[in-house]
């Protein structure tokens, strides 16, 4: 392989970037990731080559071949992390982490591993060319760095050629429910990922298995679907595209452990080190769909919620199956969870001390 040389990136402007009062008529309800502002990165790769041809340049469609391996062997990774205005400045909140689960995800889709620095350089080029597409209060610029293998080829092998690529949408809240909290729906049919599969890899292919389960958690009238291990279904992993958090009543708090099969999330780790910090006891432990069930009738368990990125912190109020329906606490949110998610966005939005070095300045 190639030693990929310090790349300069390449500007092009937008010819014609959208008005500012259209941006900001967007920008006053974008949803979810369905506002996309003006610019991408691209930087491509080949084996004889490494790193080459880093661009910053208008958004637009991406020309491939039918033949791409990527179309037909599912070789794709992707990361989400997000851009936040503070201070009339912007940030971002240890992508340094997104890029080295990036290249943890390349290594297992036997893809090519992308340097945390070019991985650091994409992200902040792209915020500094459309800072302005950072909406104001509580939105933020929500940034998907992708790769795809490129090679024109129908074989089964690792593709010899790949397109990275960082594109960036203006986002609200995840969910869309005015509900206190959200509804889970446990799935006994499905599963998410197996030991030896790609489970802690963030790819394409394993939301693409989800999307079944999620459609019928909303079949059910949930927001999201809870996945249970492959091997003896029972045991809670995480959902659709989060992790899980439970809170008991001696104050202690349970997250499933990693091991594989499920995703090493940031804003996971993330809470574990804000929790201990505040003297809470965390434990990362298997834990049950039956003892859930059974914690929340006695009383034991006051309050769960999902976690990640797009959804921040979230409360978990009902939870339904095919064995019926239970509610947690009161059914909304709770202190602790509230509690978690306050000091979690005060740091991530500056307005809290960044006592761990947490926030990236973008330049």
């Amino acid at each position: 392989m190639a030693k990929t040389p310090s790349l300069e990136f390449v500007h092009h402007p937008h010819p014609s970037p959208l008005p500012a009062d259209k941006r900001a008529e967007l920008l006053k309800n974008p949803g979810f990731g369905r506002v996309f502002s003006d610019h991408m990165v691209t930087i491509r790769y080949h084996e004889s080559k490494g790193w080459h041809d880093a661009r910053i340049e208008p958004r637009a469609p991406i020309a491939m071949d039918p033949a791409a391996a990527v179309l037909h062997y599912a070789q794709e990774i992707f990361e989400g992390l997000k851009a936040y205005r503070t201070n009339g400045g912007a940030t971002l909140f240890r992508p340094e982490q997104n890029a080295r689960r990036f290249q943890k995800s390349a290594e297992r889709l036997a893809m090519p591993v992308l340097p945390e620095e070019l991985f650091l350089e994409s992200v902040d080029r792209l915020v500094d060319i459309d800072r302005a597409w950072i909406p104001d209060g509580d939105g933020s610029l929500y940034l998907r760095p992708f790769m795809i293998a490129n090679e024109t080829f129908l074989g089964v092998k690792p593709s010899s050629d790949y397109l990275y690529a960082v594109i960036a949408s203006s986002v609200g809240a995840y969910f869309k429910t005015d509900a206190p909290a959200v509804s889970v729906w446990v799935s006994n049919e499905y599963t998410r990922a197996a030991p030896g599969g790609t489970g802690a890899a963030k790819c394409g292919g394993n939301y693409a298995a989800s999307l079944l389960a999620q459609a019928e958690a909303t079949r059910h009238g949930c927001d999201q679907v809870v996945f249970l291990d492959a091997v003896e279904q029972r045991w809670v992993e995480e959902l659709g595209g989060m992790n899980i958090f439970f809170v008991f009543d001696d104050g202690s708090m349970m997250t499933p452990p990693l091991g594989g099969t499920i995703l090493p999330g940031i804003t996971r780790d993330s809470l574990l080190v804000l929790a201990r910090d505040k003297g809470i006891t965390v434990r990362e432990e298997r834990y049950s769909i039956d003892q859930w069930r059974t914690d929340a009738h006695s009383g034991r368990l006051r309050e769960a919620f999902a976690c990640g990125t797009a959804a921040v912190v979230t409360p978990i109020g009902t939870v339904r199956s095919k064995d019926g329906e239970f509610k947690i606490g009161n059914g909304g949110s709770g202190s602790r969870t509230e509690e978690l998610k306050t000091s979690l966005v005060a740091i991530q939005r500056g307005r809290a001390a960044d006592t761990h070095h947490w926030i990236h300045k973008v330049f």
